[in-house]
């Protein structure tokens, strides 16, 4: 079962992971319309619309590799102080009750929207019009992931709920822990330590004490 877990975030890690490099599309995008259009006075119609797709991409399929690493912010500032079975009974029944129905209803209707697209080959509204379904493809394909991996999660609320304890997970880049870097710079909170002179002494005279002046 674990593995089953594990198996799912990677595959959510991954996409999440792959579809990140957008950000570097769009910026090469901005920055050479900017020049395009600011020094070489020759402007793309389509630049906007293509922004506007890209980002799209990057903000829906970042939602399934979020929730694998439980990185959606929480409004319940008591959840952490609460016990794991606690706090699984509450995602428990959030998942089912609101997740579930809401991710369902965004696959389900982007499917339709998509389909309809792609039936009149929709295109955006400008001199140079791009293609538009295969940027609403994005929306059921992000739902589908997004639902496997609210099942996932779903699976290790009830693990929670058996065992008293988080299953665990993928692991990935994490924010700087200051404790693991002072462990690592060996670097202790001990104020005395601070205290200690670093800079060498006049030879003949003792170092100073503390709270002596000059």
């Amino acid at each position: 079962m674990q593995k089953m877990l594990l198996a799912v975030d990677r595959l959510s890690t991954w996409i999440g992971k792959t579809f990140a490099w957008t950000v570097v599309l769009l910026t090469l995008l901005i920055s050479w319309e900017v020049f395009s259009r600011y020094v070489l006075n020759v402007p793309h119609a389509w630049v906007l619309d293509a922004q506007i797709m890209l980002y799209g991409t990057l903000f829906m399929f970042a939602g399934a590799y979020t929730l694998s690493k439980n990185g959606h912010v929480r409004g319940d500032v008591l959840y952490g102080f609460l016990r794991p079975r606690t706090q699984a009974t509450i995602d428990l029944v959030l998942y089912v009750v609101f997740f579930l129905p809401g991710v369902i209803a965004l696959t389900w209707a982007g499917w339709t929207f998509f389909n309809e697209s792609l039936a009149i080959r929709e295109q955006t509204f400008n001199a140079d019009p791009l293609p538009l379904y295969p940027f609403k493809f994005v929306i059921p394909a992000a739902g589908a992931v997004l639902l496997l991996q609210g099942l996932v999660e779903i699976v290790r609320c009830i693990l929670c709920l058996r065992q008293g304890e988080w299953p665990a997970r993928e692991e990935d880049v994490e924010e700087v822990d200051v404790d693991k870097l002072k462990e690592m710079v060996h670097v202790t909170d001990d104020i005395d330590a601070l205290d200690t002179p670093t800079t060498p002494t006049t030879p003949g005279f003792p170092p100073a004490k503390r709270g002596e002046g000059a």
